[in-house]
Order: C-alpha cells, then sequence, then structure tokens
C-alpha cells in the first residue's frame, strides 16, 4: 500500500498524538493533500484555491514548495511531520549506491530555530512504537536511522549543505535568515548549494515556509513569479495565521494591528510589507568600493575625521572608522572591529592608538552610550564628541554621495554587505527610518557612514575666511 501522511496523522499509533484536534488542523491537511498530490473534497478543493490562487488541483506530488503563513500558524511542526514521514516511510534505496546515506535537512537562521523543528521529529520517532526501531543514533543534531536516512539541523550556511546527498530540504523562517559573518541573507546561496545535493534524487522534496517579510529575497521572488500560476511545477501556498491555525486566540493578534498595523499584517496576515524597501543596491555599493584596498597608511599632510561606535561588549560589536576628504570624495582609510564579548575598556586603548597613528585627537561618536565613551577616551588623551546627527540621518546624507560616486570605500565584504541589508522604512507619520534588518547588525556601517558623513561636511575654518577675503 501507497505511503500516506494523511493516515498517518490519522493513525493513533503513529502521530495522532500530536494532532489531537483535527479539525484545527483541517487546512494544513488539504495542503499536505495538495503537496504530495492526495485525493480532495470539495472542501479541500476550496482551500486549495483560496491559498494557492489556483483552480486545478496537482496531479503528481510537488518537488518544491514554498510556504508563506503567518506566525504561530504551526509551521513547525508540520515540517516535522514530513521530515519523519519522508525518513520513515519512503524507500529512497532506488536512487542510492550501496553503502550510500542520505539526509533529510532541517535548515533554520541557527541552531536554536532549527531545534524546535528537530524536537518534533526526534519526539515521532523515539516514542511511536513502531518507529522507534529505526533509530540507530541521536547525537542531539542529527539522527541517524538504520534505513540510511537521517534527520540533521544545520544553519544557514552554503558550505554546510555541501558534500551530501538530500532527498529533502526543509527551510524554516527563509525570510529572516541572515548571516552573523556578513549580514547578508544568504538565501539564494543556499539554494544554490542545495539543489545540485538533491539532482541526483528524482523524488527530492524542497520546502521552504515562513513568515514573510519585505519585498525581497526567494520568498517574495517565488511568490511573485508563481502564485496563483495554474500547473506550475512550483507550488505557493499563501495564508494568514488564523487560516492555517483557528485555535490560536484572536485577542493576539487585534492586539498586533493595534500596536503595529504594517508589521502584523506581515506576521499574522501573511502579507509582504509595503513599507519596507532596499536602502542602497548592490551595484551602489560595489560601484565605490576599491578592489583590493583594505587599508590606507597615515599621511602626515591629510586632515583625518573619525567615527565610533561604542557597544558594552555583550552583544553587538564594537567599530571605529577613519576617513579624510581628497578633491570632494570622502575617502575611507580605516576600520577596526572588535567582536564581542570584549572589555570596553581594552577596545578604547587599542583605538586609541589606532587614532593617534592618524593624528586623530577627536572622535564622534552616538549618544546612546552615555558618560562612559567620553570619560574613557580622555583617559587616552582623545576627545569623544557625541554626534550632532542621528543615526538615520547620517545614511540619508551618505546616500546623495553613494549615488554620485563621492565616496571610495575599502574592500571589506562585510561591511559591502551590511550597507546592502539595510532598511528604509516608512512609518505611519510618512517619516523615513533608516536601520538594519531584524537579527542583522550594522556596527561596521554605521561608524563608517559617519566617519565619512564628517568629512565630507568638515570646512577648515582658515580656507573659508580666506575665501571670504
Amino acid at each position: 500500500m501507497k505511503a500516506d501522511v494523511i493516515a498517518a496523522i490519522r493513525s493513533p499509533s503513529l502521530f495522532k498524538p500530536w494532532f489531537r484536534d483535527l479539525a484545527t488542523w483541517a487546512a494544513w491537511l488539504t495542503f499536505l493533500r495538495t503537496l504530495f498530490a492526495l485525493p480532495m473534497d470539495d472542501a479541500d478543493l476550496a482551500t486549495y484555491s483560496e491559498c494557492t490562487g489556483r483552480p486545478t488541483p496537482p496531479t503528481a506530488p510537488a518537488k518544491e514548495a514554498w510556504l508563506v503563513v503567518g506566525r504561530r500558524g504551526g509551521k513547525s511542526q508540520i515540517l516535522a511531520t514530513i521530515a519523519v514521514f519522508l525518513a520513515a516511510f519512503i524507500d529512497w534505496t532506488p536512487f542510492l549506491v550501496p553503502g550510500e546515506s542520505a539526509l533529510i535537512q532541517v535548515i533554520a537562521q541557527d541552531r536554536r530555530q532549527a531545534r524546535v523543528i528537530y524536537r518534533y521529529a526526534r519526539a515521532m520517532l523515539t516514542r511511536v512504537p513502531a518507529l522507534k526501531p529505526l533509530v540507530a543514533s541521536d547525537s542531539g543534531d542529527i539522527i541517524e536511522l538504520t534505513n540510511g536516512i537521517s534527520v540533521e539541523i544545520t544553519t544557514c550556511s552554503f558550505r554546510a549543505v555541501r558534500g551530501y546527498t538530500v532527498v529533502a530540504a526543509l527551510l524554516d523562517e527563509i525570510a529572516f535568515w541572515r548571516n552573523d559573518e556578513t549580514s547578508a541573507n544568504p538565501d539564494s546561496e543556499v539554494l544554490a548549494a542545495l539543489r545540485p545535493a538533491m539532482a541526483t534524487i528524482p523524488n527530492a522534496l524542497l520546502l521552504a515556509a515562513s513568515s514573510p517579510y519585505a519585498k525581497r529575497g526567494q520568498l517574495y521572488r517565488n511568490h511573485r513569479e508563481h502564485y496563483g500560476k495554474d500547473g506550475d511545477p512550483i507550488l505557493v501556498w499563501q495564508a494568514p495565521t488564523k487560516r492555517m491555525n483557528p485555535s490560536l486566540p484572536l485577542s493576539v493578534i487585534e492586539e498586533a494591528y493595534e500596536r503595529d498595523p504594517e508589521s502584523a499584517s506581515a506576521e499574522y496576515g501573511a502579507t509582504f510589507r509595503s513599507d519596507i524597501e532596499n536602502f542602497v543596491s548592490r551595484e551602489t555599493i560595489d560601484a565605490v568600493t576599491m578592489p583590493g584596498r583594505t587599508e590606507l597608511p597615515p599621511l602626515s599632510a591629510i586632515n583625518y575625521n573619525a567615527f565610533v561606535d561604542p557597544s558594552g561588549g555583550s552583544a553587538d560589536s564594537m567599530t571605529l572608522a577613519i576617513s579624510h576628504l581628497e578633491n570632494e570624495v570622502a575617502i575611507l582609510d580605516c576600520v577596526r572591529e572588535v567582536k564581542p564579548p570584549f572589555s570596553p575598556e581594552a577596545v578604547v586603548t587599542e583605538f586609541a592608538a589606532v587614532l593617534k597613528a592618524y593624528d586623530v585627537s577627536e572622535v564622534h561618536g552616538d549618544r546612546y552610550a552615555g558618560e562612559w565613551p567620553r570619560e574613557r577616551f580622555l583617559l587616552q588623551g582623545i576627545t569623544y564628541v557625541p554626534s550632532e546627527r542621528s543615526k538615520g540621518d547620517i545614511y540619508r546624507e551618505l546616500l546623495p554621495r553613494l549615488n554620485a560616486r563621492k565616496i571610495e570605500l575599502l574592500d571589506i565584504p562585510r561591511l559591502a554587505s551590511q550597507f546592502c541589508g539595510l532598511e528604509r522604512r516608512t512609518a505611519r507619520g510618512g517619516k523615513d527610518s533608516i536601520d538594519h534588518a531584524p537579527g542583522a547588525h550594522d556596527d561596521l556601517c554605521n561608524a563608517v557612514a559617519g566617519a565619512l558623513v564628517n568629512a565630507a561636511v568638515a570646512v577648515n575654518p582658515w580656507i573659508r575666511w580666506a575665501d571670504l577675503l
């Protein structure tokens, strides 16, 4: 008899303990029938058309599916069920050579998030008597089964998926993937590494599930290109939280809409945000980046400007940037970044030595840190001046110079990625704010932007007086 995921969910001896009130999972059961091309009744067909925008149900299982579903919609539990079903009930041996093992990968922003799905999968495999004999080993990050299939959790790094045979990849909250090293969104790189790993498995499944965010990235691209297109081999399913999980109290959603309608419409309404766009394009940053230039040595005839982004040493990096103006072009000379954990006092001492090497006795920085940066830098003979501009104002002043190519950046990939990861948000009052995306960082580009803007607007008072004369 052909394996049926719906039958497994309904079976008290298999997955039913995880789906006690099946009525609240009705929309998810329809999704599973869609994913595996199982028979549908009239109610299923109505839900299918509502969530896919397609009139004709599929005739073959999907090889690639994208779920755009609101928060608390039940995505993690469904992904875990699919992972266990594929690992335990599908025979992959016809596609594997003797001795070859294959993976079902659960990929998320970090291991903590991936473990949500992993714990569901582990419980199903170890607590269901019929499945428990399949478990050969459980290391905490990977469950190896006796049939040669392993369920593994990993982070969203393209390096982590290379070199494996992958029969299924479950991508959790892909709209929010960020790389700590580059602050870049690595969704396209991970997908590019995954597809060759799945190429030798005819029935391999790529399933991405996420609540939506801004109108960019692979989730948005696939929704734009494949949603509502009948017969398209790439399935896109879009549904708000309440549609997929009617048991969630309506008050939770209503309170979220009262606090922030735009955010709630994405998190619970499953619609992509229209109030967020990229601050600057990759092409613009590449055009002002000097290839191979990572630092310029100090010269005695140049007046340098410096900007520091302080940090307490536990969460964010502490960064320093030094720049100068030459022929109306603001040039970045030097950057320093110290990642947490660190001693703020030790970093101030280190940064002061760099500033003195460039003959800089005054450094600007933001006001958030109170008096301690001023006091610590003063002990090192450096005057700390709180910036008169907010971070958003600095970025806004930098943008026209970036577009006019009146900037020269050092060739530092992390710096370029942080600039490209900045977002411009339009508030309800119409005012724009510029900041990093959730889970990302802008410590490095904040200091660099401050130094470059200060260099661009700095005017020597003696030259100004001479011009007036």
